[in-house]
């Protein structure tokens, strides 16, 4: 009786860290401001948010997709900023598989097409968090 409640218990935490591992991958889109922002800034900000917040919606309920904005001019935000060598506005996408992550840098991109060509800013933004989902 003993050997078989201990294989059930087995089965099943290995079950459960087989299920938690396939869900241990997402993407984290970060955007770091400071107290002042500029108009691209608050574009990159808007732009970002209604792709992450309208295109994948069904992800970002389930966790797959996070958004994340960092006022770097708070002790909070300095901390984080710290830990990416981010001294002003910025836009990193970044994936993460099983604790590790993935850095992807789009702030020049952002600062590039944001006001000038939001289209071509959605397009980029999108297609770099699908390339991290899968």
């Amino acid at each position: 009786m003993k050997r078989l409640f201990l294989l059930s218990f087995l089965c099943l935490f290995a079950a459960v860290g087989w299920v938690s591992a396939q869900t241990n991958k997402y993407v984290e889109v970060m955007y770091f401001h400071g107290k002042q922002r500029c108009l691209t800034c608050r574009a990159i900000e808007k732009y970002t948010k209604e792709v992450v917040y309208n295109d994948f919606a069904k992800l970002v309920k389930s966790g797959k997709v996070r958004y994340k904005e960092i006022d770097i001019s708070t002790p909070e935000g300095e901390k984080i900023a710290d830990k990416y060598h981010v001294t002003w506005s910025s836009l990193y996408v970044n994936g993460w598989t099983n604790g590790k992550e993935t850095r992807n840098d789009l702030t020049r991109m952002g600062f590039k097409y944001a006001r000038s060509n939001t289209k071509q800013f959605k397009s980029e933004l999108k297609g770099k968090i699908n390339q991290l989902l899968k």
